[in-house]
């Protein structure tokens, strides 16, 4: 699945590049380059998470979304089992596998995406849609066990329509939580990009049942114009559990 876009992941906390500033790179207009593709082009040159992420080895600037999250709220815990839905290029997988000692044999990550990926140290790669009937089954015989923590950082190619790229994302959010529900062990952590405003009603009021706590966060690597934010949803309780009143 798409997802901003090498090796490393050590468990650095405070996932932000130094605040000094590089002069600015003005890229031209190609003739075979749009201009929405050389403003593009320019704001990758111009921002430091790209470049700290390329001087560590991250395989994306995402990587530092999820240090970030998991700074503040703690779901990465040393021997977990995490699944990393949508995970190429591996941004995400790499420093969750840093994080709960997989390199180390503590903790288990699973990283699946109809995309191929290069290996990725501890991380354990299933080259599978996650949505196919076989996927439950394949990740948790690779987990050897419920999973603590789900994450989805997925989103489609965007439209330049807002509300279809909401419907879209979305879309994305609600089905991948369809999929963590049934793998989550209890107590777990489900993490999953949406659009500015929250998530819709409907998802948000399947995790209020299902977790203890539900919250938004918009880590500091996530740029400014960018409308996304991410749904922590911690304490799952399991399907069956009842409503809480809002």
């Amino acid at each position: 699945m798409p997802r901003e876009g090498g090796r490393g992941g050590g468990r650095r906390r405070g996932g932000s590049p130094g605040t000094g500033r590089a002069p600015t790179v003005r890229v031209r207009t190609a003739r075979q380059r749009t201009a929405s593709s050389t403003q593009w082009l320019e704001r990758q040159l111009n921002d430091p998470y790209v470049a700290e992420a390329k001087r560590r080895g991250f395989r994306s600037r995402a990587a530092f979304k999820l240090q970030q999250l998991d700074d503040r709220f703690h779901f990465l815990r040393s021997g977990a089992r995490v699944v990393d839905l949508g995970a190429a290029p591996g941004g995400w997988t790499q420093i969750a596998a840093a994080r709960v000692g997989a390199e180390a044999g503590k903790g288990v990550v699973v990283g699946i995406d109809i995309l191929s990926m290069d290996p990725i140290p501890g991380a354990r790669l299933l080259h599978l849609d996650f949505l196919a009937p076989e996927a439950p089954t394949a990740i948790r015989s690779a987990l050897g066990g419920p999973a603590d923590a789900v994450l989805s950082d997925m989103a489609a190619p965007s439209t330049g329509h807002a509300t279809t790229d909401h419907l879209r994302i979305m879309g994305l959010a609600e089905a991948a939580y369809d999929f963590a529900r049934e793998i989550l062990a209890r107590g777990g952590t489900f993490v999953a990009k949406v659009f500015q405003g929250g998530a819709e009603r409907e998802l948000l009021e399947l995790l209020k049942r299902d977790f203890e706590s539900v919250r938004h966060a918009k880590p500091p690597a996530s740029r400014t114009e960018s409308a996304e934010v991410y749904v922590v949803a911690q304490g799952f309780r399991g399907g069956d559990a009842p409503a809480e009143p809002t």
